[in-house]
């Protein structure tokens, strides 16, 4: 059994670098997960019109509903059988912004049928978005979002590109700091820029059957639908 990612991407997870390779080979073969600590430079809004989106978002931990700069960070990436038996990464992101943290999160699953990473966002798991992985000539690891679709109860439905992001993630090593840094963007195809950040942080390695997962690392409500 071999991680999510090595799963999805295959030989090109190889050509990562050394120290991504690591990070995203945690999973339950290995026992092992990650927890990375540091600080995002910069979270950036658009326009002012996207801000109640946003908020709304933020009610179920999904995209930052606030701006800032110099904010300390926590990701936590922690890997466990979900209550489908899916083996699941947890990607749960803490910013520590005045007034109080606020929390990104998401689970990840790989998915043969889909041909990608599927990422589950929120305490719900009510939105689900197709991720494409590649590793870029540097070795720095790219992330693409495909399709996005909506599910609660009996709704289940894609999100039309005209109200949905486009989400950019690239991930790289910087071997002169020995950080990983990490740039985030979300973009609207009609509306433009909707969301992001950038940063750097280092890694800390735990044994998954000594740290287990902490109270709240799983989301309240779990969804099958691909």
């Amino acid at each position: 059994m071999t991680s999510i990612f090595r799963a999805h991407m295959g030989a090109a997870f190889d050509r990562l670098h050394p120290q991504l390779r690591r990070r995203f080979s945690v999973g339950l073969a290995g026992g092992e997960g990650c927890v990375g600590r540091g600080t995002m430079d910069r979270i950036w809004h658009g326009p002012g019109y996207v801000k109640p989106f946003l908020r709304l978002g933020g009610t179920r931990n999904i995209l930052v509903p606030r701006e800032g700069r110099d904010v300390p960070f926590v990701i936590e990436n922690l890997p466990y059988l979900d209550s489908f038996g899916r083996e699941t990464v947890t990607f749960v992101r803490t910013f520590q912004l005045p007034g109080g943290p606020r929390r990104f999160d998401a689970t990840m699953v790989h998915s043969p049928e889909r041909g990608c990473v599927l990422d589950y966002l929120g305490t719900h798991q009510h939105l689900a978005s197709d991720l494409h992985l590649s590793a870029e000539p540097d070795g720095s690891l790219l992330i693409r979002s495909g399709e996005h679709r909506f599910r609660e109860g009996p709704v289940d439905l894609r999100v039309p590109h005209l109200i949905g992001g486009d989400a950019e993630v690239r991930e790289s090593f910087d071997e002169a700091t020995g950080r990983f840094r990490i740039r985030v963007r979300v973009v609207n195809r009609r509306f433009g820029p909707l969301f992001g950040y950038e940063g750097s942080f280092t890694a800390e390695y735990v044994d998954i059957r000594a740290h287990g997962l902490r109270p709240g690392l799983r989301p309240v409500r779990e969804e099958v639908r691909a």
